[in-house]
C-alpha cells in the first residue's frame, strides 16, 4: 500500500493558484482514491498504479493549458492493508493520550 503526498501547481500563472488547485482536487475527489487535503498538498492512499494514475490525471489536467508545472512528490510504500492514511495519526494520538489538531 502506498501513501503518496504531492503538491502540484502551474508556474508563471500569477500569485494565487487556488483555481488550478481546485481543478486538481476535482480530479482527485472524482477518482475514488482515499485522500486527505492539507494546506500544503494532498495525501493519497492506494496501490502504486492507482495513486500514480491520479497524479498523472492531475498533471494532464494542468498541462492542457499550463506550459510549466512544479510538482513535489513524496512516497511511502509499506506492504499490508489499507487504512494508514488515518491510522498513522491515530497511533500518535494514542501514544500521547489526546487528539491532535489535524
Amino acid at each position: 500500500m502506498v501513501l503518496l503526498e504531492f503538491a502540484m501547481a502551474p508556474l508563471g500563472q500569477g500569485e494565487s493558484v487556488s483555481a488550478h488547485v481546485a481543478r486538481i482536487l476535482d480530479v482527485i475527489d472524482r477518482s475514488g482514491v482515499p485522500y486527505q487535503l492539507t494546506p500544503m498538498g494532498t495525501i493519497l492512499e492506494g496501490e502504486w498504479e492507482q495513486v500514480m494514475g491520479v497524479v498523472t490525471a492531475c498533471f494532464n489536467t494542468l498541462a492542457a493549458d499550463c506550459p510549466r508545472i512544479g510538482i513535489n512528490l513524496k512516497v511511502d510504500y509499506r506492504a499490508g492493508p489499507a487504512g494508514r492514511l488515518h491510522a498513522k495519526t491515530a497511533k500518535v494520538e494514542e501514544r500521547l493520550g489526546r487528539k491532535l489538531k489535524t
